[in-house]
């Protein structure tokens, strides 16, 4: 069977002085698979675009801000991840640089400056921890991971690097 995953990006957008970074409490919708859990911003690839338009139209949509200066931290693919067992596949970014002021909230929740050092004590998806530390490191490689999940959870996380 081909894999056919769900195309999305996640963005993580970094304050001027590099220590907090907006995250979405996904506290709006109760139905919501991702209700109670803080995550970046982001979502799926429109028919016809490519991964930077992507990222920064949900960046626009859900934050408000233009992107200016992004990085591609790295990919992974999250077989049997989404609601009813669907397989996402998943362009991480930092942005580093951006202009204009974030919204307090968007139809999804409210949108919260979080000190990147203590950004695992939130409640997060459980398989975010593997990647995060990834995201914020200060070094130019490139991850590229596996994150299978079956009921929730994940299963096994698997990761290579681009070298330098």
């Amino acid at each position: 069977m081909p894999y056919t995953p769900i195309l999305a990006t996640l963005g993580y957008v970094l304050s001027s002085d590099r220590r907090q970074v907006l995250l979405i409490h996904r506290s709006t919708r109760h139905d919501d698979l991702h209700a109670g859990k803080y995550n970046g911003l982001g979502g799926k690839l429109l028919p016809g675009e490519d991964i930077v338009s992507g990222m920064c139209r949900e960046i626009s949509e859900e934050a408000g801000l233009e992107c200016l200066d992004l990085k591609l931290r790295g990919t992974i693919s999250w077989p049997g991840f989404g609601k009813n067992g669907e397989d996402w596949f998943g362009f991480i970014f930092r942005i580093d640089h951006w202009r204009g002021e974030p919204r307090q909230s968007n139809p999804e929740g409210v949108l919260e400056w979080v000190e990147i050092a203590r950004i695992l004590e939130l409640p997060l998806w459980e398989g975010d921890r593997h990647f995060l530390p990834l995201v914020f490191e200060d070094s130019p490689r490139q991850f590229h991971g596996v994150l299978p999940y079956a009921n929730g959870r994940p299963v096994s996380w698997t990761v290579r690097f681009l070298p330098r």
